[in-house]
């Protein structure tokens, strides 16, 4: 019997677009709780879903452990958690329910938890914790399994059913840690990383494991949802995050790093203590990461080469300066294609993020940011649609318009959820032929890949088909126009830009 069997609810198994890129990472944010509540003393394990069928592992791993308690941590660095995709939510309340009836204590953290506590409440789990997890675990573990005496009321950062009552009931917000150096490596030693590493160099030829640097992001674009870490943002030493390269390096033969950090490099001053400690300790490891466009000084992007960065992934979101003002996205498109300039001299690759569908985009935007990609020829892309979740200024505008679907069932869903510009055909029909036609320049996977899919881009480079998959996006923008569009922001026609 184990005091605590930690699992999260991303599953690669059911989501059809992670499956095919077969790009899989330990869940990191739920790596993070084990090791604090193991140097605490509690006998942990946990349940890694993201290779798993966690239909099949769950209910054998809980009837290995005999846990006293669950607990639902979500990796709250993964993108994908942060959606809140609707087949997740349903394994997790499964989950709930079988570690229940076998009499474990169940407690749920996670973005979408967050958003819906009532939910994961009425399906069975004690509490769900809200914010930051690590410490308000270690109080309930110590409340629950210890008898700390400590009722749930006085512990913070906490969402419940009052038993009386029966009504919900929230304790004070727990505060955000500010050193997070206090906080053990994340227990990896806890999942096969093996079996990372055999799925890594089978699909792509090299292994990449993931970190992260800081929590949280500042900037307050209008569409982001921040249900964990909200506006804050708080880092780590550079040697800490050193040390850390260097032991994925060392210890676990990593020749590919992902920091999963929401934007990495926000302070120049860090980045240049971060590429000294990596020299220092010869931790170099090629690494991608995302950050800001109008982060992306000369001076910074030198010091990020230095560090050993291969990849840029940025926010650009539109070639439109109409609708990143609409977002506040606090960002200039000229800074997109400096910041692309100044990341090519220095041999990283530059990749774009992008969304269409946001209110008042016309077609007009749609061909500015076509126009945009096409000029600055970026190395990779990644293509959404404006998604509202619960918390945003964005989804306040639309939440009237949101009928019983109001989450991806999974990544690669692409659904609009409320009254945009036009139907998810069309978006989808963008989608495949952006992508086919950056695939007529770029590598089909973020680092320079040897193995099967070296080759993947042939068929999809072909000029013909590109041909034919842009025919079918002039044509469907003229059927799928949506007949009473969301309009476009009131605040857009102030010009007005916050960071």
């Amino acid at each position: 019997m184990i005091d605590v069997l930690l699992t999260h609810s991303y599953h690669m198994h059911f989501d059809r677009k992670q499956a095919r890129k077969m790009q899989p990472y330990p869940p990191l944010g739920t790596l993070y709780a084990a090791a604090l509540l193991r140097q605490k003393g509690y006998r942990v394990a946990i349940f890694d879903s993201m290779l798993e069928d966690p239909e099949r592992g769950f209910p054998e791993a809980v009837a290995r452990h005999r846990p006293r308690m669950v607990a639902i941590c979500e990796d709250n660095f993964n993108f994908l958690s942060k959606m809140c995709l609707t087949r997740m939510r349903e394994v997790a309340f499964g989950m709930i329910d079988f570690a229940r009836a076998r009499g474990a204590t169940v407690l749920v953290n996670g973005s979408d938890a967050s958003d819906r506590a009532a939910d994961y409440l009425e399906h069975g789990a004690d509490c769900v914790l809200l914010g930051e997890v690590e410490w308000t675990l270690v109080e309930m573990v110590e409340s629950i399994l210890c008898n700390s005496k400590k009722a749930c009321r006085e512990i913070a950062g906490l969402v419940y059913l009052d038993p009386s009552r029966r009504t919900l009931t929230r304790t004070a917000p727990r505060p955000l840690m500010r050193n997070l150096d206090v906080l053990p490596f994340p227990a990896r030693d806890l999942v096969d990383i093996g079996r990372y590493k055999e799925v890594w160099k089978q699909a792509h030829g090299y292994f990449s494991l993931n970190l992260v640097a800081s929590r949280g992001c500042p900037y307050r674009c209008n569409w982001c949802a921040k249900p964990i870490y909200g506006d804050s943002f708080h880092v780590r030493t550079a040697e800490s995050v050193a040390r850390e390269m260097e032991e994925l390096k060392v210890q676990y033969d990593a020749n590919h790093l992902w920091f999963a950090d929401d934007t990495f490099g926000l302070q120049s001053k860090w980045v240049d203590e971060l590429a000294g400690q990596v020299e220092q300790r010869q931790a170099a490891v090629p690494f991608k990461m995302q950050c800001r466009a109008d982060l992306m000084k000369e001076s910074t992007v030198n010091a990020l080469r230095h560090a050993g960065c291969a990849e840029v992934w940025m926010g650009v979101e539109s070639g439109s300066q109409k609708i990143l003002d609409a977002m506040e996205k606090g960002l200039q498109v000229e800074q997109v294609r400096h910041a692309t300039e100044i990341l090519r001299r220095a041999g990283i690759r530059a990749c774009f993020f992008l969304q269409f569908g946001y209110p008042g985009e016309t077609w007009v935007d749609i061909r500015k940011t076509v126009d945009l990609v096409k000029q600055t020829r970026p190395d990779d892309i990644g293509v959404s649609v404006s998604y509202p979740l619960p918390g945003t200024r964005f989804h306040a505008r639309v939440r009237e318009q949101l009928g019983e679907k109001t989450n991806w069932m999974d990544s690669e869903d692409l659904s609009m959820m409320f009254q945009g510009p036009y139907t998810s055909e069309f978006y989808r029909a963008l989608h495949a032929a952006l992508h086919a036609e950056v695939a007529t320049w770029a590598a089909p996977d973020g680092w320079k890949p040897s193995g099967p899919q070296a080759a993947a881009c042939t068929a999809e480079a072909d000029l013909a088909r590109l041909h034919e998959l842009w025919a079918l996006v002039e044509q469907m923008e003229r059927q799928c126009q949506s007949p009473d569009p969301t309009p476009l922001p009131a605040l857009a026609f102030s010009g007005a830009i916050t960071g």
